[in-house]
């Protein structure tokens, strides 16, 4: 008789175990991967807030901006918790494909390139992403307003994006080598090692609050760049089509309003911090 209550513990035990293992893994977790070098769309900070989320892939950082913002909507509205790692620019699609993740958060636009290799949602930023050129406020082509004024200036951008190829677009400005990330273009400005950058507006706006030295440059309605793309969306694997369809009908119950105030506070945190 005791040898059989031994074993009915035992298999309790085995039963309990793998029990709470089972509910563990029905536990759904969406993992996004981000850039974190992209304000106000995505960064990291070294201390947690109310707002922001822990890295799973860097002890003791943390993934803030309007991107985690929409990906905290997203997956509470799906019904998953929410994982974010910080992966570089040039690996978020390889990780995507990899399976590290499950969709990408990062600013990224879809393109008609990346539009072959993985699927997009509908876009979820507020207004229809628009480019501006961001120079010294007191440097030569500070007076700019068309894109046929950058003559001579001296450009850089980050490696894979519009930000590079855009330079194209400026008749007579002068491709300098890409770089790896949009804080190493920054510097290459702030340094003068270039004359200026092609950049989102939202950015321009957050750098040329920042440094007073910088300014932004706006080109009026159809006479700035033109690129093939919608705008900002969450990138997924091709063959995740429920994925997809969850992220959208998510994004389908956000309005435009509320996107707008997100990136209002967004924008407002950002620069508290700075």
């Amino acid at each position: 008789m005791k040898k059989y209550i031994i074993i009915t513990a035992i298999l309790l035990s085995v039963f309990v175990y793998f029990g709470v293992q089972y509910n563990s893994r029905k536990i759904r977790i969406i993992r996004v991967g981000t850039e974190c070098d992209y304000a106000p769309n995505n960064w990291e900070e070294d201390r947690e807030t109310d707002s922001n989320v822990p890295l799973a892939n860097k002890e003791g950082y943390y993934a803030e901006g309007y991107d985690i913002q929409i990906a905290k909507i997203v997956a509470n509205k799906i019904g998953a918790k929410l994982e974010v790692k910080k992966i570089a620019w040039e690996d978020l699609i390889p990780a995507l494909s990899r399976r590290e993740i499950d969709a990408i958060f990062s600013g990224m636009l879809d393109t008609e390139e990346r539009r072959r290799t993985i699927s997009f949602s509908k876009v979820y930023e507020f207004e229809t992403t628009e480019y501006a050129v961001i120079v010294h406020r007191n440097g030569k082509y500070a007076n700019a307003k068309t894109l046929n004024d950058f003559h001579g200036a001296r450009f850089t951008g980050q490696k894979g994006t519009n930000l590079y190829t855009a330079i194209d677009q400026l008749p007579g400005a002068i491709p300098r080598p890409p770089v790896d990330t949009v804080s190493e273009m920054l510097e290459q400005l702030l340094e003068r090692e270039v004359d200026g950058l092609v950049i989102n507006l939202d950015t321009a706006r957050t750098y040329e609050r920042t440094y007073k030295n910088l300014m932004f440059i706006q080109f009026p309605k159809d006479e700035g760049f033109k690129f093939e793309f919608k705008g900002i969306c969450a990138g997924v694997r091709k063959s995740d089509t429920r994925l997809l369809k969850e992220i959208n009908d998510a994004l389908n119950e956000l309005p435009t309003r509320e996107r707008r105030k997100i990136m209002d506070r967004i924008v407002a945190r950002e620069w508290e911090n700075l």
